[in-house]
């Protein structure tokens, strides 16, 4: 995957409308899979990459062959990820996640895939989520594979790098920010507390990483038994969740999208809903008779 900005359409868009009939209709027949993006949690504070202030505007994303192959860019990553973090994790679900949290619930939905790293849909208590590119909220060693909690490294971040601080005015999709390189080169990265000396690593696909074939699989047969797809809040603009659309088009599957704007997955789409997520997807869950509960699962 490369930080991919903009697409060329193709010239066939999917009917627009701001009407939910028929999504209430085919979400009501259930056997729905949503794909969820980054427009989904802009509503609880998490930027997106691609919207109208999406980062992706301003500045690249860390890659993996960067955070893999230099010390420096290590660095930078853990730095401004420190001081994201406290931030990154305040976040909470919005109407959007708990709508779709309650269609879960009701048996509308036969699962979620999301290409996000919050954890927001698990936070609003929706159960059988796929986290497509992974979870901010989980760390993995490079050299033993080792697995263990952004909270606890965390903690030793904080131990390693005491004082270390700077006013937070921006938060990326990543959950790092913005911090002067004077800032950065004073900060302090830790190695695995397992092995001792391993490269810890956000468990996320970054640019340029590929998704594991294992949750790729686990996926498409989520697609294979869906009856339909609902796409929400996602531009598709990179192939790691347009291929499930072009999967479910190609096996004469509905697909519908709910997302500000256009799509790179318009053209396999029988229609695209124009409105904000979180309005949206409540009056779709009221219209399903699903009562939209706070969130009561914290991360």
């Amino acid at each position: 995957m490369r930080p991919t900005l903009t697409w060329t359409p193709t010239g066939v868009a999917a009917p627009c409308t701001t009407e939910l009939t028929e999504v209430v209709r085919v979400v009501g027949e259930g056997g729905v899979v949503v794909l969820s993006g980054a427009g989904l949690s802009t509503e609880s504070g998490i930027p997106d990459y691609r919207g109208e202030g999406g980062t992706l505007r301003r500045q690249a994303p860390m890659t993996h062959q960067e955070f893999v192959n230099s010390e420096d860019g290590r660095r930078r990553y853990w730095a401004r990820s420190h001081l994201g973090w406290d931030v990154f994790s305040r976040a909470r679900p919005n109407d959007g996640h708990r709508a779709v949290a309650a269609l879960r619930r009701r048996g509308h939905l036969l699962g979620v895939i999301t290409q996000n790293v919050d954890g927001l849909h698990q936070a609003a208590g929706a159960d059988g989520v796929v986290e497509l590119h992974g979870s901010l909220g989980r760390v993995v060693c490079l050299d033993c594979g080792h697995n263990s909690s952004r909270w606890a490294l965390q903690q030793r971040l904080r131990a390693a790098n005491p004082g270390f601080s700077a006013d937070v005015t921006q938060l990326n999709p990543d959950g790092d920010v913005e911090l002067p390189e004077h800032l950065v080169r004073e900060f302090r990265v830790v190695s695995c507390a397992a092995c001792g000396t391993g490269v810890l690593k956000p468990d996320v696909v970054f640019f340029g990483d590929s998704v594991p074939r294992r949750r790729v699989e686990r996926c498409r047969r989520l697609i294979d038994e869906a009856a339909a797809v609902l796409v929400l809040g996602s531009s598709l603009a990179v192939m790691s969740g347009l291929r499930f659309v072009r999967q479910a088009a190609s096996a004469g599957k509905p697909v519908l999208i709910v997302n500000r704007g256009e799509t790179r997955g318009d053209a396999h789409a029988v229609l695209r809903v124009d409105r904000p997520l979180g309005a949206a997807l409540t009056e779709l869950a009221e219209r399903l008779g699903c009562p939209v509960a706070d969130a009561d699962v914290l991360r």
